[in-house]
C-alpha cells in the first residue's frame, strides 16, 4: 500500500497526508489542528498514529496547525534549521525531542518511507518539496515555486505522482484586487507557479513515467479550478499527450479529497 491523500490545498491553508502499511505522515499542518484531526477522521486515520510531519516551510498557510497537533500528539516534526528558526511562535509549541531537523538535499526516512528534500525557489527561510518513494515507487510534492529549474525537474523525474502547483493564472491576477507590489510578488521568481507552467513541467515529466498529477495551491483570488484544469489539459493536447493513460485532477480547497493508491 502507498497512498496519498490531500486534506487541505490552496492559498488558505495546505496539509497532505501519505501512508503505506506501516508509516503515516503528513506534509505541512497549514490549516487548524481541529480541521486536520478531523480530516484524517474522515478518512479513517486515527491522527495519533501518525509518524510525524514534514514542513516545506514557515508561511501561516503552510504551518498555522503545526505546534499545535505535534503537541497534542506527541508528533515528530521533520524541518529543516532555517525553517525552524523562521516560525518561533510554533517552535515552541513542540518539545525538543520531537524536533528532527534535516538538511535540504539529504535523504532521510521515516518508517518505510525513504524522503528527499529538495530546493525550491519561494521567498520563504529555507522552502522545499519533498519527494517521497516506497521501495521502488515515487511520489513527489512542489508547491509554492516561483519557477520551475532544471533543480526542481530533475528531482519530480521518475515520479508515478505529483502534487504540483498551479496556483494563478496571468490574465486573472492582472485583474485581480491585489495591490501591485503583491501581484509582481506572485508572479514572480520567488512567488508561486502559473497554470501555463504547470502544464509545461507535467508534460515534461511524463517523458519520465508520469502517470498521475494532482494540481494544488490554487489562489482563491486568481484562480479557478476549472481554468487550472483546462489550462493544463490544453498543453497536453498541443503536445500530442494520450490521455487515455495518463489522470489530471485538481486538490480540493476546503474539504479533503479521495485516497490516490500507487500500489
Amino acid at each position: 500500500m502507498f497512498n496519498f491523500c490531500s486534506l487541505y490545498s490552496g492559498s488558505s491553508g495546505n496539509s497532505l497526508f501519505v501512508e503505506t502499511s506501516n508509516t503515516k505522515i503528513l506534509v505541512d499542518a497549514g490549516v487548524s489542528s481541529k480541521k486536520i484531526e478531523q480530516a484524517l477522521t474522515d478518512i479513517g486515520v486515527d491522527p495519533k498514529t501518525l509518524d510525524g510531519i514534514l514542513v516545506t516551510h514557515e508561511h501561516s498557510d503552510h504551518v498555522q496547525g503545526l505546534g499545535t497537533l505535534s503537541k497534542k500528539f506527541d508528533l515528530p516534526v521533520f524541518v529543516n534549521q532555517e525553517t525552524l528558526d523562521a516560525m518561533p511562535k510554533q517552535r515552541d509549541k513542540i518539545s525538543d525531542k520531537n524536533i528532527k531537523t534535516f538538511k535540504v538535499s539529504e535523504k532521510f526516512s521515516i518508517g518505510d518511507l525513504d524522503i528527499k528534500p529538495f530546493a525550491i525557489p519561494h521567498d520563504a527561510a529555507n522552502p522545499c518539496g519533498f519527494s517521497i518513494w516506497k521501495d521502488d515507487k515515487k511520489i513527489s510534492i512542489a508547491t509554492d515555486i516561483g519557477n520551475i529549474n532544471s533543480n526542481i525537474l530533475k528531482n519530480l523525474e521518475e515520479s508515478l505522482f505529483v502534487l504540483l502547483e498551479a496556483n494563478y493564472d496571468p490574465e486573472v491576477l492582472k485583474c485581480s484586487s491585489y495591490p501591485f507590489t503583491l501581484k509582481k510578488r506572485i508572479a514572480g521568481p520567488c512567488g508561486h507557479l502559473s497554470n501555463e507552467l504547470a502544464g509545461k513541467a507535467i508534460c515534461y515529466l511524463l517523458k519520465s513515467g508520469l502517470q498521475n498529477a494532482m494540481l494544488g495551491h490554487l489562489s482563491k483570488e486568481n484562480n479557478f479550478p476549472e481554468l487550472a484544469y483546462q489550462t493544463v489539459l490544453d498543453e497536453l493536447i498541443e503536445n500530442n499527450i494520450d490521455l487515455s493513460t495518463f489522470k489530471l485532477s485538481v486538490a480540493k480547497r476546503n474539504e479533503h479529497g479521495n485516497k490516490v493508491n500507487l500500489c
